[in-house]
C-alpha cells in the first residue's frame, strides 16, 4: 500500500512525527504536550485531515467525421470521397463535392470539371441591369421610369414609363396625358383628371461597370458573358473573364485540396 497524504489547514506548515498533527511555519512540534513552541508564545497544534485522490484531467476527443465505410475517418470539417481504389480519403472542405475521378473534389454549390480541372459554381448568376433607363453618360433611372430634369440642371425619375415630364421640373404626367399647372394634375380628354407625381433624382452611373450601351453591372463587380450570349455580374472586381470558378481541390496532402487516405478505425 502506498503513502498517504493528509493536508495540514496551514500554510508552509511543519509536520509533525506522530504523522497526525501539524504546527505553523517557524515552530516547533511538542508532542508530549501538545503544543507548537516558539519564542513569540505557543500555540495549540493543529491535525492533518486525509487528502483526496486528484482526478486525471478529461481526455480531449478530437471530432470526426466518420466515413460511410464505417471505418474511416476525416478530421472535423472535411469530406469523405471515395477514391478510386475503394477506400476512403479525406477533403479538407466542409460539405465538399467529391468528383468522379477519385482524386479531386470541389467547394459546396460547385460543380467538378474534370475537362478543365476547375470547379464551376452552380449557383445562378447576378441579373445584370440591363434595363436601367440611361439619361446620358453620368445618370440613369430604374427600369419602368423616365428621366426628367430637375429645376437643378440636373436629372431625375418619373415612376412612370414613357411618362410627360411637366414644365414646373417637378413634377411628370402619364404618357397620353398633359400638365396641368394650375390644378396641379394630370389631363386627358375624356378621362378624369389624374394628380401628377413628383419625381426623384436620379442615380449617378459612375459606380455601376459599363458591360455595353445597354447593360451594366453594380460597381465593385465585373462584367462576364453568359453562355446565353446576355451578360452576368460576377461580384468580384477586375475577376478574370470566364471565371466565376475555383480551382479545381486535388485530394492528397490537406492544403491542396487533393484527397488525402482517411484513418482507420
Amino acid at each position: 500500500m502506498g503513502t498517504l497524504w493528509g493536508c495540514c489547514p496551514m500554510p508552509q506548515a511543519l509536520c509533525c512525527a506522530d504523522k497526525v498533527h501539524c504546527c505553523p511555519h517557524a515552530t516547533i512540534c511538542d508532542l508530549a504536550h501538545g503544543r507548537c513552541l516558539s519564542p513569540a508564545g505557543d500555540t495549540p497544534m493543529g491535525t492533518a485531515f486525509p487528502a483526496w485522490k486528484r482526478q486525471p484531467p478529461p481526455a480531449v476527443t478530437l471530432r470526426q467525421v466518420l466515413c460511410p465505410d464505417g471505418r474511416s475517418a476525416c478530421p472535423d470539417g472535411a469530406t469523405c470521397c471515395q477514391l478510386s481504389l475503394g477506400q476512403y480519403g479525406c477533403c479538407p472542405l466542409q460539405n465538399a463535392v467529391c468528383c468522379a475521378d477519385g482524386q479531386h473534389c470541389c467547394p459546396q454549390g460547385t460543380a467538378c470539371d474534370l475537362e478543365h480541372s476547375t470547379c464551376i459554381s452552380t449557383r445562378p448568376p447576378l441579373s445584370a441591369r440591363a434595363r436601367d433607363v440611361r439619361c446620358d453618360d453620368e445618370a440613369s433611372c430604374p427600369d419602368g421610369t423616365t428621366c426628367c430634369r430637375l429645376s437643378s440642371g440636373a436629372w431625375g425619375c418619373c415612376p412612370l414609363e414613357e411618362a410627360v415630364c411637366c414644365p414646373d421640373h417637378v413634377h411628370c404626367c402619364p404618357q397620353g396625358y398633359t400638365c396641368d399647372t394650375g390644378t396641379g394634375s394630370c389631363l386627358q380628354d375624356g378621362k378624369p383628371p389624374q394628380p401628377w407625381v413628383h419625381k426623384t433624382p436620379a442615380q449617378a452611373r459612375g459606380g455601376d461597370v459599363k458591360c455595353d450601351e445597354e447593360t451594366s453591372c453594380p460597381q465593385g463587380s465585373t462584367c462576364c458573358p453568359l453562355s446565353l450570349g446576355t451578360w452576368g455580374c460576377c461580384q468580384l472586381e477586375q475577376a478574370p473573364i470566364g471565371m466565376g470558378e475555383f480551382q479545381a481541390a486535388s485530394i492528397h496532402p490537406i492544403g491542396s485540396y487533393r484527397v488525402s487516405e482517411g484513418a482507420r478505425g
